[in-house]
C-alpha cells in the first residue's frame, strides 16, 4: 500500500484530546483546506479507512485506537466581512481556536459571544455542539456555516434555520458524517445588551452599570467564573461538561419540586431543564476519585483523569453516574461528547 506523503501511521492521540487518553490512531492527517479535506476523505474511501473529522478533541472520548483515519481540521481563516456601523460579520475557518476568537472579538468591541469565552476546542466544532454556556449559545449568533457535503461531494452553504439548531444539538448530530464544516460566519453587533442574568455571572458583576461594561470585561468575568468551578484541561485532562442538563415537562419539574425543594433548574413556559450537576452531587458522586478517572470536587458535571485513565475507565465512570441518577429520580443523563475507536 502506498501512502500518499501527508498519511501519517500509528499516530500517539493523547495529546488531541482534552481527556489526555492515550488512544492511537491507525491512519492520520492534518488539513488546512477545502481541497486537502476532499484529498483526504477520497484517499479514506480509497483505502477503506472510516475518516473521523477530529477538532480540539474537547468532546470525545476515545474507547480505545481508532483504526481509520483521523482527519485533524486545521482549516486557519480570520476576518470581518459586511462591516456596518453597528455590526460586523466574523469569518472563520473551522480550525481556528475558539477561545482566542471570542477573545479576538471581544477586543475589537464586538458582543454576541463575549460568554462563551474559555470553552475548550475549534471553531468547527462549535455548530455541532451549538456550545454555550452563561444564558448564550452559539445559534443566536451564528449567520451560517460552510460545509463539504459527503453525500454529494459538494460544498454547500447551510444558513442558521438549515442548521436546527436546539439545545446541545444540531443538524450535525442528526446527520453524523454527512456535513465536514471548513468555514462559519458570525454575526456579532457593538450594541447588543449584554447577557448577565446568569446566577455566577449576575453576582460577579453585582452592583456594576452593564452600560459601561466593554466585551473584555464580561469575557474576562466569564473567564474568572469558569476558573472557580471548572479545571483546566492542561492541568488536569478533563472534556468539560459530561452530561447535558436534562429537560423534563412542567409536571415532572413541579413533583421533582416537591420532593426536593432546593432543586436546581431552568423552567420555561412548557418544560424544565434540571440541573445535571445538582442530580449527580445529589447522588454523593462530586469529589470522587477511583484512582485513574473521578469527579471534579468543584463541578459533579465534569468527570478527570486523574491518572492515565483510559476510554474505558471514563465510560464505566459515567454509566454508575447515570445509573445512579435514573434509579434516586427519575431522570436519565445523556452524554455530551461521543465515543469513538474500539478497546
Amino acid at each position: 500500500m502506498i501512502s500518499p506523503p501527508r498519511i501519517q501511521e500509528n499516530v500517539f492521540l493523547g495529546e488531541m484530546n482534552s481527556l489526555g487518553i492515550a488512544a492511537r490512531a491507525r491512519y492520520f492527517v492534518s488539513v488546512t483546506s477545502l481541497e486537502a479535506l476532499r484529498e483526504a476523505l477520497n484517499w479514506a474511501s480509497a483505502e477503506s479507512a472510516q475518516p473521523l473529522i477530529l477538532g480540539g478533541g474537547s468532546n470525545l472520548v476515545f474507547a480505545g485506537d481508532y483504526q481509520g483515519l483521523v482527519i485533524r481540521m486545521a482549516i486557519a481563516r480570520r476576518c470581518w466581512e459586511h462591516v456596518d456601523g453597528d455590526g460586523a460579520t466574523l469569518v472563520l475557518g473551522a480550525g481556528e481556536n475558539w477561545h482566542d476568537v471570542v477573545m479576538y472579538a471581544a477586543a475589537a468591541g464586538y458582543r454576541g459571544i463575549e460568554n462563551l469565552a474559555l470553552i475548550p476546542g475549534t471553531v468547527g466544532a462549535a455548530p455541532v455542539q451549538n456550545i454555550g454556556a452563561y444564558g448564550t449559545e452559539l445559534r443566536d449568533t451564528l449567520l451560517e456555516v460552510s460545509a463539504l457535503d459527503r453525500h454529494t461531494g459538494h460544498e454547500v452553504t447551510l444558513t442558521n434555520s438549515l442548521c436546527h439548531f436546539s439545545y446541545r444539538d444540531s443538524v450535525f448530530k442528526h446527520e453524523p458524517g454527512r456535513y465536514v464544516i471548513t468555514t462559519v460566519r458570525l454575526r456579532l453587533s457593538r450594541s447588543r445588551p449584554f447577557s448577565l442574568d446568569y446566577r455566577d455571572l449576575a453576582e460577579y458583576f453585582d452592583g456594576q452599570d452593564a452600560r459601561c461594561l466593554t466585551p473584555l470585561d464580561v469575557a474576562n468575568g466569564v473567564m474568572a467564573v469558569r476558573r472557580r468551578k471548572l479545571p483546566d484541561p492542561s492541568q488536569l485532562p478533563n472534556a468539560g461538561s459530561f452530561f447535558k442538563n436534562p429537560v423534563v415537562a412542567l409536571d415532572t419539574w413541579h413533583s421533582l419540586q416537591q420532593s426536593y425543594p432546593d432543586i436546581a433548574g431552568h423552567p420555561g413556559d412548557d418544560s424544565a431543564k434540571v440541573a445535571a450537576a445538582w442530580l449527580i452531587d445529589q447522588c454523593g458522586w462530586k469529589g470522587y476519585r477511583n484512582g485513574r478517572v473521578g469527579v471534579h470536587n468543584r463541578q459533579a458535571l465534569v468527570l478527570v483523569n486523574h491518572s492515565n485513565g483510559n476510554g474505558q475507565d471514563v465510560l464505566a465512570l459515567a454509566d454508575r453516574i447515570r445509573r445512579d441518577v435514573e434509579a434516586r429520580f427519575g431522570i436519565a443523563l445523556e452524554m455530551e461528547p461521543g465515543v469513538v475507536g474500539s478497546p
